[in-house]
């Protein structure tokens, strides 16, 4: 069974940093694109950033040159380094990734329960 557990969620005054993590476990044979989305109370949900399997990213223009993504293909680990948080940051954040199970022949797009991450004023 495949699945997907973060780490590293919390309270953080602005200015701050926190280091999100997301591990993929179970019988995988590939995992292709991986990245995190947030959703605040009242929004839909929304891209933060995304890395391919060859390590090309994507940040939403809100997190530009604040946030990291990167990946331990070995670890089947995905992070996200947030850096100068601000209150507008506080969301759920959860991880996805599109894999290839072994019982399966395509990818598939897996999600990871969320973690809370709020910024203080």
């Amino acid at each position: 069974q495949v699945q997907l557990v973060e780490s590293g969620g919390g309270l953080v005054q602005a200015g701050g940093s926190l280091r999100l993590s997301c591990a993929a476990s179970g019988r995988i044979s590939r995992i292709n694109d991986m990245g995190w989305y947030r959703q605040a109370p009242g929004k839909q949900r929304e891209l933060v950033a995304s890395i391919t399997s060859d390590a090309s990213t994507n940040y939403a223009d809100s997190v530009k040159g604040r946030f990291t993504i990167s990946r331990d293909n070995v670890k089947n680990t995905v992070y996200l380094q947030m850096n100068s948080l601000k209150p507008e940051d506080t969301a759920v954040y959860y991880c996805n990734a599109n894999l290839i199970p072994r019982t399966r022949l395509r990818g598939e797009d897996y999600w990871g329960q969320g973690t809370q991450v709020t910024v203080s004023s």
